[in-house]
């Protein structure tokens, strides 16, 4: 790849609703993006959306973008480069999505699992710089992770690690979406989050939420909480204080078993700030052993809903190189 100033990269990240795209600079600073919504009932529709997108940015680009990176919820196997498993998604696995975007672009293009681009953006623009060894998890819809070894992303044999939402929390808890029983993220992903607050409303109707909960233009989401508990409303807060301890007892086997530098908190619900951060830390003090404590770092991402796409590009820009 040229060293060229004026090179930018696409980044598509492919949400289950959104659809972020940016072109992005070598220093992972978003130039132009665009947000649209997400075909999510046909493949070929999905398809001819995410080709329509890189041809729109290439163009935007005009002559200057260099490579094209796209971050999906899913497994990507790294030796087919094809898709595995997307759920909640059009299936995708069928098509060799990076092999038609560069035949209709031009560009080489690259496929990631969209954690690992966040991660990867953290490490290179964000929370992370500087880092050799990084846990990101972001705190959405799902729970995603992405992990950096040694400067790089740590992807496994074929591209699967880093469910870290799916270890088992609660052996008597309830049936994840993936088959399991008692994920983490039945319990701290944004809808558990959710659901568990609808269940104390029933119970308490002091809380500022309970307005909030009562049918309206839109359902409760696990953002609302992040800010009522901002805003002072206790209950809101005991969720967060709940959820952060649910996190901190999974991240201290991830720093019992990898002894890392630093965990990067990211996604929606991070909108409570310490209110999550520290009740997560100091169950990781507590459960950890305090020389790997003592060494790992705990911080709240700094790109927020934009790591994604950052990432995205980021990994063309290498892949190009």
């Amino acid at each position: 790849m040229t060293t060229d100033p004026d090179h930018v990269f696409i980044g598509i990240d492919l949400g289950g609703t959104t659809i972020k795209t940016a072109l992005v600079n070598a220093a992972g600073e978003i130039v132009h993006e665009l947000r649209v919504d997400t075909e999510q009932q046909d493949s070929d529709k999905l398809l001819a959306q995410l080709v329509s997108l890189a041809q729109g940015l290439n163009k935007q680009a005009e002559g200057h973008a260099a490579a094209i990176g796209i971050g999906v919820p899913g497994l990507v196997n790294i030796k087919t480069n094809r898709i595995e498993v997307m759920p909640n998604l059009p299936n995708l696995a069928d098509v060799d999505v990076p092999a038609i975007l560069a035949r209709e672009t031009g560009l080489p293009t690259v496929i990631d699992n969209d954690a690992n681009a966040a991660a990867y953006a953290e490490h290179q623009a964000g929370a992370a710089r500087g880092k050799r060894d990084v846990f990101f998890v972001t705190l959405g819809t799902g729970i995603g992770s992405g992990l950096i070894m040694n400067g790089q992303i740590y992807r496994g044999a074929n591209g699967f690690a880093g469910e870290f939402g799916h270890m088992t929390i609660d052996p008597e808890g309830i049936e994840c979406g993936c088959g399991n029983i008692g994920c983490l993220e039945t319990i701290a992903s944004g809808p558990s989050i959710v659901r568990r607050t609808r269940e104390r409303l029933y119970r308490d109707r002091t809380s500022s939420l309970s307005l909030l909960a009562l049918p309206r233009d839109r359902e409760l989401t696990a953002e609302d909480i992040a800010r009522a508990a901002q805003s002072g409303d206790e209950m809101s807060q005991l969720m967060m204080e709940r959820t952060g301890m649910f996190l901190g007892i999974a991240l201290a086997a991830v720093v019992n078993l990898l002894n890392i530098e630093m965990i990067v908190m990211g996604g929606g619900v991070m909108e409570a700030g310490d209110l999550i951060l520290k009740p997560t830390t100091n169950e990781v003090r507590r459960r950890a052993f305090p020389p790997s404590f003592r060494d790992c770092q705990i911080v709240k991402a700094e790109l927020g809903p934009s790591a994604g796409v950052i990432g995205a590009a980021l990994l063309g820009r290498d892949y190009a190189r």
